[in-house]
């Protein structure tokens, strides 16, 4: 593929290039580029808000370069302040080492495990003297990390920035002289830690890396980003019901950011939201498991929301007490699914009609419930209950 030719493709789905001009000339050079991507292992799950940047560094893969993975095992016991208000909790050894392991495993599950190099930093930290930290730490201001805008923000807030976080970008930007990266990609989040990366190649005179930024999944939350400490995450070996059952909760609006960070296209206009939702949940099933899991996963979900076949599905059982249709339903989320609901959302959920009792809607939250056993209570497009 011609340089303009592949820069086109890459840059579909990017955020930020710094720059593209670069990018051009140093895919002319006819060589396979070094594309490094930094993960640190401080959980051992891997979720679909990686997938993003690691689905951008299998397509330079399949264009001929190499994908250089680069497990934090030093930098995870910091843990990566970009983003944080507070300190981020310091992880042991042990722990970083059992994370990095599962860590591997799952990024195998999109790259191509052939034509990826792995590499440990700390390979060379754990080598270094208090010497070789100093001399490494000559080589930046405290003006240069005080810019960056979360340690900003805590400066204001008065919240404490600890000496050992001014190290992450330093020892992230030292990886990429110690792998002469061509390329690093990350979420935009990461745009200060990669041009540290730049800084720190060009005093060491090797030809600056291009930082290659990717847009940030949203949670289910649809608010923050995707993150397994916030619990708003898709974990990518999560079982296909879990996985497409999350799926199917998500906002209209959310499934639209969605079908391009996860699938590469635009939702399709003429699409109803529920069958998107169906489609875009089938799909991240086959790419995680298999055609089979999301076959069947499709038909179970098929199987207990569909108004005919309710009767028939495997659904949890919700002993209720006689009350107001909006307590009784309260109490089915939390019983049955442990999820909080409030008084206004459950309303809310009455009146688009979500709520339905054996295929009837229940419309009026003043309601009193005297519900039998063996009825069927509808709580929203995802969850049903049977009562017992």
């Amino acid at each position: 593929m011609q340089p303009d030719e592949a820069l086109h493709l890459l840059k579909k789905g990017a955020a930020q290039i710094i720059n593209e001009a670069d990018l051009r000339d140093k895919l002319a050079l006819g060589r396979p580029l070094r594309v490094k991507l930094g993960v640190d292992p401080t959980t051992p799950d891997l979720h679909l808000g990686h997938s993003v940047v690691l689905r951008k560094l299998r397509q330079f893969q399949d264009l001929g370069h190499e994908a250089v993975l680069i497990i934090g095992d030093f930098t995870a016991m910091i843990g990566d302040p970009s983003g944080r208000s507070v300190t981020r909790p310091q992880l042991s050894r042990e722990a970083v080492l059992a994370n990095a392991e599962s860590y591997r495993e799952q990024a195998a599950m999109i790259l191509e495990p052939g034509r990826t190099q792995v590499i440990f930093n700390g390979e060379w930290f754990s080598k270094m003297g208090f010497e070789d930290v100093m001399r490494l730490n000559s080589q930046v201001t405290l003006q240069q990390m005080l810019q960056r805008e979360d340690f900003r923000e805590r400066m204001t807030q008065q919240q404490a920035i600890h000496a050992h976080e001014i190290q992450y970008p330093i020892m992230q930007g030292w990886d990429s002289v110690m792998i002469r990266a061509d390329v690093e990609l990350g979420g935009t989040d990461q745009l200060f830690n990669n041009l540290v990366g730049r800084d720190l190649q060009k005093q060491q005179g090797i030809e600056p890396q291009v930082v290659f930024l990717l847009p940030i999944l949203e949670g289910l939350d649809g608010l923050k980003k995707m993150s397994k400490s916030l619990g708003n995450y898709i974990g990518l070996t999560e079982s296909p019901a879990e996985m497409f059952g999350k799926v199917m909760s998500i906002s209209d609006e959310l499934m639209a950011r969605y079908y391009p960070l996860l699938l590469a296209r635009v939702l399709p206009p003429e699409l109803h939201p529920l069958e998107a939702k169906k489609r875009l949940g089938a799909e991240l099933v086959r790419t995680y498991h298999s055609a089979g899991a999301a076959e069947k996963v499709a038909d179970e979900w098929s199987a207990r929301f569909s108004e005919k076949r309710l009767t028939d599905a495997n659904l949890p059982l919700f002993h209720p007490e006689p009350g107001d249709a909006v307590s009784v339903i309260t109490a089915a989320y939390i019983q049955a699914f442990a999820v909080t609901k409030s008084r206004t959302e459950v309303r809310r959920l009455m009146e688009q009609g979500s709520v339905q009792l054996d295929g009837h809607k229940l419309a009026d939250p003043k309601v009193t419930l005297f519900l039998q056993p063996g009825q069927i209570l509808r709580l929203d497009k995802t969850r049903a209950v049977k009562i017992g």
